[in-house]
């Protein structure tokens, strides 16, 4: 049950702050995989395993978190999260061999998958009424805000330190936001360990409601793209040539658009655009522009045009994110729990981030060349706009962002 909580700017954009922090440690591996790859020594595959492995937590565990949510709290579990990543990073800062990065990446998805299930709950609770699909749109955007940060710093970081040092950096600034959101962060009020059952009654109802299944399934299909092809961008540009601080940069101004898009998306639901228009429109241009981006081989001097597609691919994709992030809460059943319902979304689009970079890896791999992997990203594109159909035809939640 959803409760009465003092409102106020302060706490929904220091959660949204964490929501940043916490997808630093996800992003800061794309820019330092070919220095970790010279001195671990691994294969493009592992690269991509490397990637999307820190999702696995949230594959398999996105309703244990909202269980875990429903006892001990939001607030206590969003800081359980970053106290993980810290712990996280700080061992992976330690790894001398792959199987043990491989093992502290899984570590840092627990944390991840702690805050970010978290998130969009905690910014409903917190953030004032009148500016609450504002509040949305820019939780939307703490991945495209990480990216940016996370890819440029890294790359900018490790021309001056060595990765493992940037690790333990890292685990410190983690450990920022926790008196702050301790200060500014109302408590929410838990269930306790006595209402353990009627926690799990509420979320086993949210786990057999099909539209959250589907709206899952739909964020799934964007962040197995955006995942894939973003994570890929430094690798992709060393290729064309590039310095790493140069695609380093490349790579996180992409990913920053992003969070421009999620952003401008919050801007329009809050003037009543339909979610179905925005997620159907970003789903068409996500497909239209990777084609633009992979199926021409562009000479060096024309790297540019293919910059600004995959710009575009990345700032339209962030219509997805943001539109299903204000509905899903609203997809619980009656007697369900909202964040079960954003928990079994993300363990179900988590498969998506996971797979997604290995998928890249294996089309790349196969066909001798990024060029084909435009039928990955157009594929899972058609998929997401007629689930985008399906779950609209009937009792619509998209009318929720009117």
């Amino acid at each position: 049950m959803e409760q009465v909580q003092q409102r106020t700017n302060a706490a929904w954009i220091i959660i949204v702050a964490s929501g940043v922090v916490a997808g630093l440690h996800i992003w800061k591996l794309a820019p330092a995989l070919t220095v970790i790859q010279d001195e671990l020594g691994f294969s493009l595959i592992f690269s991509g395993v490397l990637l999307g492995v820190v999702q696995v937590a949230g594959m398999a565990g996105g309703l244990a978190v909202s269980l875990l949510s429903e006892v001990i709290s939001q607030r206590r579990t969003l800081i359980l999260g970053l106290l993980l990543l810290v712990l996280g990073s700080t061992l992976g800062a330690l790894s001398p061999s792959a199987p043990l990065l491989l093992a502290t990446r899984i570590l840092e998805g627990a944390g991840v998958i702690m805050a970010t299930v978290m998130g969009p709950g905690l910014v409903r609770l917190h953030a004032p009424i009148r500016n609450l699909n504002m509040a949305v749109g820019w939780w939307a955007a703490y991945m495209g805000m990480a990216t940016f940060i996370g890819v440029f710093s890294t790359a900018l970081v490790l021309q001056h330190l060595s990765w493992h040092l940037w690790w333990g950096l890292l685990a410190f600034i983690t450990l920022l936001p926790i008196p702050l959101i301790l200060k500014f962060v109302a408590a929410d009020r838990p269930s306790g360990s006595a209402a353990l059952r009627e926690a799990a009654r509420r979320i086993a109802i949210t786990a057999r409601a099909p539209r959250v299944w589907i709206s899952g399934l739909i964020f799934g299909c964007y962040t197995v793209q955006w995942m894939a092809v973003v994570g890929f961008l430094p690798t992709i540009y060393e290729e064309f040539g590039l310095d790493p601080v140069a695609g380093g940069l490349a790579s996180a101004v992409i990913g920053g658009l992003n969070a421009v898009g999620a952003i401008i998306c919050g801007g329009l639901l809050q003037r009543g655009v339909n979610g179905r228009t925005l997620l159907l429109t970003g789903f068409a241009l996500m497909s239209l522009t990777s084609i633009l981006t992979f199926a021409i081989d562009y000479p060096t001097e024309l790297l540019l045009i293919q910059m600004v597609c995959v710009g575009f691919f990345s700032l339209a994709g962030a219509t997805i994110p943001t539109t299903m992030t204000r509905v899903v809460v609203d997809l619980a059943p009656p007697g369900g729990s909202a964040p079960a319902s954003m928990g079994l979304t993300q363990q179900i689009f988590n498969i998506g981030n996971f797979t997604g970079p290995m998928l890249l890896a294996a089309t790349a791999t196969l066909t001798g060349g990024w060029n084909a992997t435009w039928w990955l990203t157009t594929f899972f594109a058609l998929l997401g706009a007629a689930l985008t159909l399906v779950l609209s035809r009937r009792n619509s939640p998209f009318a929720t962002t009117r």
